[in-house]
């Protein structure tokens, strides 16, 4: 077979949807830049058979852009992640599928002309491959550059600080960053004794082998914190970011939310969802419910089942009706002014429309980019991973989202979640987080453009790329 001669990229990415769309914008933002001709491959380890909504996204890739998944890791090494958090798993199966991984790259070897390979932030250890077949490796980071931040010096900080993070009653300082609790930082950092702290400090380790972290975030949102990470000087920072979905692909026409939300008023709804991977205890549903009603706001709010139903589910996902645990009546009571969507909602399209007016989050980070572009301000409920980080960077630094208190109990109170509601669809705290957001909405777009600094580090990254074709 006659090898390719156009710049080819292969791009590791870890299972989940959560990582394989921004990496997918990654490699379409690669592969129509310009009249570059980038080609790429996306290379994903399994845990099983793929579903539904990870097929449907693979039919969707675009020419040039190949995916391939490894072959799912054994039953007896799955059976041994039962009951290990998500961060070990991950990092597990990366090291299960280098073997698998490293085959697929040297076919692409004979095949493509591979500039490059670039994993995702919990990849690092498939660089062994990369440096084998003398690859330069890049790692795509998906969250911003706080995070980033954290990671970088994640070493340093273990070594300086004793005891857990959680128990410090002082802020951390993290170069650039706004000064953050250990309460706040990400899951792993909650028990430095679990194996899930030992693998994210294992993989964090070899960042510093990378020859390039492209950051899905951008200059005017963190300069601070860009500007600190760039002078590192090692590894070289590309801020390319907002990278976020379009929905082109996505037809809106029967859609019964879509065609609810132009029934609306301008500005008015309140968008409710959690991402794919969130659910609420049962107690806090109901709790959630009663102060939507209580707020007399209309809303819009994608339901999952509770995360303590006991019927095999995970992360909210069951064979159960979602809307069969909410309080009695409730559905009588909001109709009209409320709709519910079991499961999924197509959120591009959602957030796009003029009349959503606020966004109840779990602050994952594609959810907040794809806020920021649309202009939408924000009521952060953060769950799980790094979105505690997140929610206060844009509480506290950004000031473009409220957060509800949480109260003693752990439950965030009907009352609490009605009023943080009314403050911001109709409040004056709302307007001014609003006003704040739709300055980051215009400094997204303008980054964008062909002078902006996102779409120059874009193009300082594919022109190196680009140079190694000559080579």
């Amino acid at each position: 077979m006659e090898k390719q001669e156009l710049p080819h990229v292969a791009l590791f990415v870890t299972t989940g949807m959560g990582h394989w769309i921004p990496v997918l914008e990654f490699a379409k933002s690669l592969n129509s830049f310009e009249n570059h001709n980038f080609t790429c491959t996306l290379i994903a380890p399994t845990y099983a058979p793929l579903s539904k909504n990870e097929e449907s996204f693979l039919e969707s890739l675009p020419n040039g852009i190949d995916f391939i998944a490894l072959p799912p890791a054994t039953s007896d090494y799955l059976h041994g992640l039962v009951n290990v958090k998500g961060e070990t798993r991950v990092v597990l199966n990366v090291r299960s599928s280098l073997s698998a991984f490293r085959d697929v790259v040297r076919e692409l070897m004979g095949t493509k002309t591979l500039v490059a390979l670039v994993v995702d932030l919990f990849g690092t250890d498939a660089f062994d491959v990369a440096m084998e077949f003398n690859i330069p490796p890049y790692i795509f980071f998906p969250p911003n550059a706080m995070n980033l931040s954290l990671f970088l010096h994640m070493q340093e900080l273990d070594k300086k600080v004793s005891g857990q993070y959680k128990d410090l009653t002082t802020p951390i300082e993290i170069p650039g960053c706004f000064p953050i609790y250990g309460k706040d930082l990400a899951d792993p950092f909650q028990d430095r004794k679990n194996d899930s702290y030992k693998w994210l400090l294992h993989t964090a380790s070899k960042y510093k082998l990378a020859e390039g972290i492209i950051v899905n975030t951008f200059q005017d949102l963190e300069p601070v914190a860009i500007k600190t990470l760039q002078e590192l000087g090692n590894p070289q920072i590309y801020p390319i970011g907002p990278l976020t979905q379009n929905g082109l692909n996505y037809s809106s026409e029967n859609c019964e939310c879509v065609r609810w939300l132009n029934e609306q008023p301008l500005g008015s709804v309140l968008y409710v969802s959690f991402g794919s991977g969130g659910a609420l205890t049962h107690k806090q549903m109901n709790e959630l419910a009663m102060g939507l009603e209580l707020s007399n706001q209309r809303f819009l709010w994608v339901i999952k089942c509770p995360s303590n139903v006991p019927s095999g589910s995970y992360f909210g996902l069951s064979n159960q009706d979602p809307k069969a645990f909410l309080p009695n009546g409730f559905l009588d009571r909001v109709k009209g002014r409320g709709l519910l969507v079991s499961n999924w909602a197509p959120q591009v399209p959602i957030l796009n429309h003029g009349s959503i007016g606020g966004f109840l989050t779990h602050c994952g980070w594609n959810s907040t980019l794809e806020s920021m572009v649309n202009g939408i301000p924000l009521i952060v409920w953060p769950l799980y991973a790094e979105q505690r980080l997140n929610a206060v960077m844009l509480t506290q630094e950004l000031k473009v989202a409220l957060r509800p208190k949480v109260g003693e109990n752990g439950l965030v109170k009907a009352d609490v979640i009605a009023n943080t509601v009314k403050n911001l669809i109709v409040g004056e705290e709302g307007k001014q987080v609003r006003n704040r957001m739709r300055d980051i909405k215009v400094a997204a777009e303008r980054v964008l453009r062909p002078d902006g600094s996102s779409r120059k580090s874009l193009a300082n990254l594919v022109s190196l790329w680009s140079s190694k074709m000559s080579m």
